[in-house]
């Protein structure tokens, strides 16, 4: 992945736009310990000094605070890290393979301290699930060093939805009926809406209500600043980049 990048940012017409790492695969899987395949990707960046935004559940974004510190204080990188609940049992429940919260709240605080503008993702957000605990997350995440906000309310598309379901009513059969009524409430009826325009955050009382509740947090915490800018002018294509490219071409 890595040589890929690096020969799409060789091309000639390509033309420099802030790259968001992990919007619909978190980049810190697992075996990302021994991979290190995100860590390359992030050093190509480094030496081509392009802008880039990350999101991650995961603590090991720690491990490259040596490459994101430094980007970071010049403008060229931003990092979220997504913490959906404060509570251990709930977050071991629902994302067994990812780092506690207690952990990701490390993240943030190492990564702030690197000079890495943080900022917090609450999502996704569940009514009747974990909805209550927004204003401590935004609290916990500012008192780490998070900078801004912001939050998903939670999406049930094809068959994500089945999948949520069992899960729901195996882990928390108590509230299933309740949660899947307030998400019904929050998608005009029914489980899922995929109007561009609504399905991040949802419609109808119970999501206005979420959507207030948050607008309150942030402004409290500071965390309502606005989001991080990235420098999109000092990409460049290092000269040994150059030189390797100019190899294969005439090979």
């Amino acid at each position: 992945a890595a040589g890929l990048l690096e020969q799409e940012l060789c091309k000639p017409r390509y033309v420099c736009k802030r790259i968001h790492i992990g919007g619909n695969t978190d980049p810190y899987q697992p075996v990302e310990r021994e991979l290190k395949s995100t860590r390359s990707i992030l050093e190509v960046l480094e030496r081509f000094r392009h802008p880039f935004s990350i999101i991650t559940k995961s603590v090991l974004i720690a491990r490259d605070v040596d490459i994101l510190g430094p980007m970071g204080r010049d403008g060229l990188a931003s990092a979220f890290v997504s913490i959906t609940t404060l509570d251990r049992g709930l977050a071991r429940a629902m994302e067994p393979r990812a780092s506690t919260p207690a952990k990701r709240l490390e993240a943030i605080s190492r990564l702030a301290d690197a000079g890495v503008p943080v900022g917090v993702g609450f999502a996704p957000v569940i009514p009747g699930l974990n909805d209550h605990e927004l204003e401590a997350v935004l609290e916990a995440a500012a008192k780490a060093g998070a900078s801004t906000a912001m939050y998903v309310t939670l999406r049930l598309p094809l068959e994500i939805k089945d999948l949520f379901r069992e899960w729901l009513a195996d882990a928390r059969p108590e509230r299933a009926a309740r949660v899947m009524s307030l998400i019904r409430q929050t998608r005009g009826g029914k489980d899922y809406d995929a109007d561009w325009s609504q399905r991040m955050k949802g419609t109808g009382p119970v999501a206005e209500l979420i959507g207030a509740r948050f607008k309150a947090a942030v402004k409290r915490y500071g965390l309502d600043g606005p989001r991080h800018q990235l420098d999109e002018t000092r990409f460049r294509v290092p000269a040994s980049a150059r030189k390797q490219m100019d190899l294969f071409d005439a090979a």
